[in-house]
């Protein structure tokens, strides 16, 4: 019998799971999925948890639920990829061999990596919203926050769900506002970018709402430490800006396996061919999620898309045809703008967010590059479909390369 092997059980490794269960022959092909928790989280749900908008519960679920039965699952951590002979060996010592090998071990917050992150000051006035511990943390800290220099900070990119620090800055603007403390609130948002985003036109649709909300941008600042006695945060050319409070984005890096099997670069991402997504190295190898070093966002929406991708090369790969599936880089991001407001952005590799509709030409009903409530709805109604339909390999509605029906290049 012939072996698949899958690391991660996060959103793409289960993807992968389903897609691919469904499609072989069980006596000829077994599935195994391998990951170390035993927890899934819905991560884009982390971010309305500091504003009680969302419970612990509403992200939670065990990974178990999602998995297809026929397919073995391991959770265990595993020591390395020896991929010039095709196995993994996991701590006590045991080898799995595999015919193919899929990586979804996908990006990990490093708060270690900056100095003074943390130290005193972590989790009391610093705090991330990338793990369910720090988005619990921080809730309970805005409960008493009566005010004071909120600082948005980015350390360095990349990081996985590229508009989740606008969104932050966005719902804490309705935060403060409703509690009716806005102006004790000074809202910073410090950026190693140039500006909002990293595409021109969303940049300025995404700039011109933080200065509509009195959130002041600070660009181009490279983040080298925390000053933890001063409560500043330091950049490499001397900079320093003070913090009440500090949400940050922490250093993100690939999965530590990665490194310890030399298969990843300096931050543990796989060199990874962008269109078939199979690994630069080792033809039975595919790389998909974060796990990658492809030059498109880091998000939920790309694992979703390039898994049609990615199943497609693998079916190739097993019928030794030439894997003639491209992925486009296709990304999709709804963006909460507070106030029962949302925008959204879809754009891949080659072409830059542009306004017009989504997914109908005309019709919508969501507004590329608009700031409207149906968007808003749309952000709320992904939950539902990430739980049902995106995590057990169903078909969406949605093409996963990136088309410009609805898209006006000129307006």
């Amino acid at each position: 019998m012939k072996k698949i092997l899958i690391l991660g059980g996060g959103t793409a490794g289960t993807i992968m799971a389903n897609k691919l269960r469904k499609a072989l022959d069980r006596n000829e092909w077994k599935i195994t999925v391998i990951d170390k928790h035993k927890t899934h989280y819905y991560q884009p749900g982390f971010l309305f948890i500091p504003f009680g908008l969302y419970t612990r519960q509403d992200v939670v679920k065990p990974k178990t639920d999602f998995f297809p039965a026929g397919v073995e699952v391991l959770f265990t951590d595993v020591d390395r990829i020896d991929a010039e002979n095709s196995h993994i060996v996991l701590p006590d010592g045991t080898i799995l061999k595999y015919d193919i090998l899929i990586i979804a071990t996908g990006t990990q917050t490093r708060p270690d990596q900056t100095p003074g992150l943390t130290d005193k000051l972590w989790y009391k006035n610093i705090f991330d919203f990338y793990t369910i511990e720090g988005s619990l943390a921080l809730r309970e800290f805005l409960k008493k926050w009566e005010g004071g220099n909120l600082v948005i900070n980015i350390a360095e990119m990349p990081y996985k769900c590229p508009v989740a620090p606008l969104e932050f800055a966005f719902l804490a603007d309705e935060y403060f506002t409703k509690l009716g403390i806005r102006k004790k609130v000074n809202i910073k948002y410090v950026t190693p970018l140039s500006g909002a985003f990293t595409k021109p036109r969303a940049t300025r649709m995404l700039s011109d709402l933080l200065v509509e909300k009195n959130i002041e941008i600070i660009p181009d600042f490279y983040l080298e430490r925390i000053d933890n006695d001063k409560q500043t945060i330091v950049s490499y050319d001397g900079r320093e800006i003070p913090f009440d409070l500090l949400t940050i984005v922490p250093v993100n890096m690939g999965d530590e396996v990665i490194a310890r099997s030399g298969l990843g670069d300096d931050l543990n991402y796989v060199p990874t061919d962008k269109h078939t997504l199979q690994s630069k190295n080792f033809e039975n190898i595919f790389v998909i999620g974060d796990a990658s070093d492809i030059p498109t966002s880091k998000a939920g929406s790309v694992a979703h898309f390039s898994a049609e991708i990615l199943f497609e090369n693998i079916i190739s790969y097993i019928e030794s045809r030439p894997l003639h599936a491209k992925f486009d880089g296709h990304a999709n991001c709804y963006i909460e703008t507070g106030f029962g407001k949302g925008s959204l952005i879809d754009f891949n590799y080659d072409t830059e967010p542009l306004p017009g509709t989504f997914p109908l030409p005309g019709i919508g009903p969501f507004g590329l590059l608009k700031n409207t409530k149906t968007n808003h709805y749309g952000k709320i109604m992904f939950r539902w479909i990430y739980w049902h339909i995106l995590l057990k390999g169903k078909e969406m509605p949605i093409e996963p390369l990136m088309t410009m029906a609805g898209k006006c290049k000129k307006c």
